[in-house]
């Protein structure tokens, strides 16, 4: 299962909400602006068509057609605090998940699921390059607890599973435990697994 969860962590917020994806959402979010739409609305907060178009660096008529797009399938939502026809939007969810096999067989999920899954990488990739550069000006001790690490384990398919699950739960153990700390800062943690011997493909 992959999920795609948010850097925010609004102290406000109660428990983290969520939506599968379909395959009419999978190919609504699968869009280069649309997919920085909700992530900038799951790290930043509601914002308006325009605050979000020179956030991203585009322009806010287009944004509003993608803002709606995403509205169509319940990613994105009017919080209803807008002044006049400036609508303040927000992310409907906390995160989305998805099985690659719900789309099986299915060319056109699949083709989106494929440049979804690339995206994320891109995303990922960015995000950290801009950690690394921003990472001497932070504490010692930060910049000891952020960063990667990889290791290589020998698991069949339920096992990985169950791990991944195991994992998730002490990420949720961690998710508030800085609240009302002011020393604490929000951190974004990914969990990435993929297959070492790629020429060895299991039968289906």
């Amino acid at each position: 299962m992959a999920t795609s969860t948010p850097a925010s962590l609004d102290e406000t917020s109660g428990d983290l909400t969520g939506i599968r994806l379909d395959a009419t959402s999978l190919r609504v979010l699968a869009h280069p602006l649309r997919s920085r739409l909700l992530s900038q609305l799951r790290i930043g907060g509601p914002a308006t068509a325009t605050d979000l178009a020179a956030q991203l660096g585009t322009n806010s008529g287009a944004t509003s057609y993608h803002l709606r797009r995403l509205e169509s399938v319940g990613l994105v939502a009017d919080t209803g605090a807008g002044e006049g026809k400036r609508r303040l939007w927000r992310a409907a969810t906390d995160f989305h998940s998805y099985y690659p096999s719900d789309f099986e067989g299915d060319e056109d999920s699949e083709t989106a699921l494929n440049w979804l899954a690339r995206d994320y990488v891109r995303h990922f990739s960015e995000q950290a390059e801009r950690w690394v550069d921003a990472s001497p000006a932070w504490p010692a001790p930060w910049q000891d607890a952020c960063g990667s690490s990889d290791e290589m384990v020998l698991v069949t398919a339920e096992q990985l599973s169950a791990m991944r699950d195991e994992i998730g739960e002490v990420v949720q153990r961690y998710r508030r435990v800085g609240q009302g700390n002011p020393e604490a800062k929000r951190i974004a943690v990914y969990l990435f697994a993929y297959a070492l011997d790629l020429d060895k493909a299991p039968g289906r």
